[in-house]
């Protein structure tokens, strides 16, 4: 596999000798949105000013939200003040949100590297990522769908030993989340009834604006267009004027809250045209990502291909917390195949129409967000990257995870927990801990009803990418689903003492709507039981003023008249002997295909042939997740080393460890090479009948090991319970010879 020589020599950090025509490492260098601003750049004074008014704002807002609380807890207070507080509490973080997305547009003013050296680390970037792109297709981890048919943008089928690599990333999955931490495993359909997904919000708002060739009808993502326009000027236009480079850079800043309006005036004044015939664009419109469908044959059934697991777990509420014997916490977890219609797939295995999801629900009483298991995680310090920091033009810095849950940068102990729990899973597997960073969302970003969010970001080639996303999502998706369905997703705390509370009490009078309304008596009795408490006090109040109110009943959509002896309304004294309530959810979601095709990269180096005229490719996986843990070469097609090599294989596969036997002719070097290739961690050679060598694939050593135990310490290796340092002093070492290898 000679690949051209590329830019100059460079260590190769998993292999002691000397890389003489290496791709460049991307370890640590690709440059990201954030990360790329100098934290030495002199701020000016309007953004300074900015800085002090978002200071300012917070401050109000954490005042307000201490208000709020403190209403809530104080006996006696009306509904409408607490409503009142909770709007101004609204208004207040809208306000700091605003204040965030001014800030996050002047950060982007911080210039890129040189043209030169930015040119080369492109180059290098590219290069890195075409040859370990050549690599994993002609190997057959994943290759394009249909591809006889000249394929399907967005669409990847998993080979082999990409199969076998996200099988392993999924078992450890299930071993790290849902064994260890006690979860309720669910497997919901991917088809899912409208009604589910109206409830959820994906049917009005899970869109992406879109543009079409007015010529063709070729469709494109307008924010990719217009954010690849502004890059490719600001890379490659070295006559921009200060004043247009600063504009640029604000675009691709607030991007994300451009309307279709503003980003349809852009890609206009910016004389943008489609990418492929430079034809004329239409004007940006909302354009659903959901696969749609119609269930049953009658077609009368709409329903969508599931754009997420989630829903699935959250409609099974009900009968989850049942069978955990109605107790708080606990956690569902769902792996399987979710289904976005991308309007321009591209990265690969980055942005696709089908992929694996697998998402935990964690279910947890909203007064109290500890985590019993906090306490394991409290000490782990890695890379974050706190909005604080963002908005200041800082970089991620290491922080200890007990001191930014203690300081209030994460938001309660339970996501803390989760965050932790997902550092260890993605840097067991094999992903480098320098180049994963956890990413607080911003105030723009965030969902009103979120208390938090982070996402773990993976740097490769492509940059900085999301890989999971944790989110406090408070109670948004149980009430959404409770309001359309008519189901109480509701939880229940009992008291050991009875508690008194005022309750309000609505009683329709049956007779006087019936006499009034008629056949719509059941439809105005149905609204007036729904009114929240806020509504029924100030209807209270009109009653006994004026004696009859206007009342928008939804079902009959319009306008009735109330009279006072319709309905009486009060508010009583009972005692209560539970406080029942709906729950709060922590939602870590993991792209499986995301994270695998980062380990791809971040396991993938080179390493020089012996006579140093090409480069050799390796993936480094940990045994963990590697396809296969071992193979059996016999060192000569003879009879005796082949009834050993069909031994050894039978004992390997009694001990459950994956593994291929070549007793192809070739050379013994180009059988480790073709090994090395596919991440096999550990290769057995039969040179006699009594006993073998084993060899590691990243150091190259060899151990002599008697034929009985290969089965034991190849397992030993490949299950964690040793490393590779540790056989070594218990076996004697083989010394390797030039011919050993390719």
């Amino acid at each position: 596999m000679r690949l051209v020589k590329l830019l100059c020599s460079i260590s190769n950090p998993r292999s002691k000798s000397k890389t003489l025509f290496s791709l460049p490492s991307l370890r640590g260098g690709a440059i990201s949105f954030f990360s790329s601003f100098s934290s030495s750049t002199a701020m000016d004074a309007s953004g300074e000013s900015l800085r002090r008014d978002l200071a300012g704002k917070q401050a109000a807002v954490d005042a307000q939200a201490d208000a709020v609380r403190s209403l809530k807890a104080r006996p006696g207070v009306s509904p409408s003040e607490i409503e009142a507080a909770v709007e101004a509490l609204k208004k207040l973080k809208m306000e700091s949100a605003d204040i965030a997305r001014q800030i996050q547009s002047s950060t982007v003013a911080a210039d890129e590297s040189s043209s030169s050296s930015g040119a080369a680390a492109a180059v290098g970037r590219e290069a890195f990522r075409q040859a370990v792109v050549n690599t994993l297709e002609r190997r057959l981890f994943y290759i394009p769908s249909f591809k006889i048919y000249r394929g399907v943008a967005g669409l990847y089928d998993y080979g082999p030993p990409g199969c076998a690599v996200k099988a392993n990333v999924l078992a450890f999955w299930r071993q790290h989340f849902v064994l260890e931490e006690g979860m309720l495993e669910v497997d919901c359909p991917c088809v899912t009834p409208e009604i589910v997904l109206k409830a959820s919000g994906h049917v009005d708002k899970f869109t992406d604006l879109m543009v079409k060739d007015e010529k063709t009808g070729t469709c494109y993502r307008a924010d990719h267009l217009l954010k690849d326009f502004c890059k490719e000027k600001l890379e490659k236009d070295a006559t921009l004027l200060p004043e247009k480079v600063a504009e640029l850079k604000h675009v691709i800043a607030v991007l994300d809250d451009l309307s279709p309006e503003q980003l349809g005036a852009k890609i206009k004044e910016y004389g943008i045209t489609a990418p492929d015939t430079k034809n004329h664009l239409s004007d940006p419109y909302p354009f659903n990502l959901m696969f749609q469908t119609s269930i049953g044959p009658s077609g009368l059934s709409s329903g969508y291909m599931r754009p997420e697991t989630a829903q699935g777990i959250f409609v099974n509420f009900k009968d989850l917390y049942y069978y955990n014997g109605n107790k708080l916490p606990f956690a569902a977890a769902q792996i399987g195949q979710a289904f976005r219609n991308e309007i321009s797939p591209r990265q690969g295995l980055l942005r696709v129409r089908e992929f694996t999801l697998a998402e935990i629900e964690h279910f947890v009483d909203p007064e109290d967000k500890s985590h019993p298991k906090f306490g394991d995680v409290t000490n782990l310090e890695f890379l974050m990257f706190p909005r604080e920091e963002q908005l200041s033009a800082k970089s991620a810095k290491k922080i200890n995870l007990g001191e930014a849950v203690a300081k209030g940068t994460i938001n309660n102990e339970t996501l803390g927990y989760f965050i932790g729990r997902v550092y260890l899973f993605l840097t067991q597997l094999g992903i480098d801990k320098d180049r994963l960073r956890f990413r607080q969302h911003l105030p723009n970003e965030m969902a009103h009803y979120a208390a938090d969010c982070w996402d773990a970001e993976i740097e490769c080639s492509y940059g900085w990418i999301e890989c999971v996303g944790i989110a406090d999502r408070s109670a948004y998706d149980l009430r959404a689903h409770s309001e359309k369905s008519g189901v109480p997703l509701v939880a229940h705390e009992k008291f050991s003492e009875p508690r008194e509370v005022e309750k309000l009490i609505i009683t329709p009078s049956k007779k006087e709507l019936g006499l009034a309304f008629k056949g719509s008596q059941k439809m105005v009795v149905e609204a007036l039981e729904a009114m929240s408490e806020s509504e029924a006090l100030e209807m209270k109040a009109a009653l006994e003023s004026k004696g009859e109110v206007e009342f928008h009943v939804c079902t009959l959509n319009k306008v009735v008249i109330i009279k006072k002896n319709m309905v009486s309304i009060s508010m009583e004294k009972k005692k209560e002997h539970q406080r029942v309530f709906t729950p709060s959810v922590i939602e870590p979601s993991f792209g499986i295909g995301r994270i695998i095709y980062c380990l791809f990269e971040h396991c993938y180096y080179q390493r020089p042939s012996k006579t140093e005229d090409e480069q050799l490719n390796v993936f480094g996986f940990p045994p963990l997740v590697a396809p296969i843990k071992c193979t059996v070469f016999p060192l000569v097609k003879i009879e005796k080393f082949d009834i050993v090599a069909k031994r050894i294989s039978k004992a390997l596969t009694t001990a459950g460890i994956s593994h291929i036997i070549d007793i192809t002719g070739t050379s013994i070097g180009k059988r480790y090479a073709r090994t090395d290739e596919i991440g096999v961690p550990l290769a057995i050679t039969v040179d006699s009948t009594t006993s073998v060598t084993i060899r590691d694939r990243d150091s190259k050593q060899q151990i002599r090991v008697d034929v009985d135990e290969v089965a034991s310490v190849v397992k030993e290796v490949t299950d964690g319970q040793s490393t590779w340092a540790d056989v070594m002093w218990k076996y004697p070492t083989h010394a390797v010879t030039p011919a050993d290898e390719a």
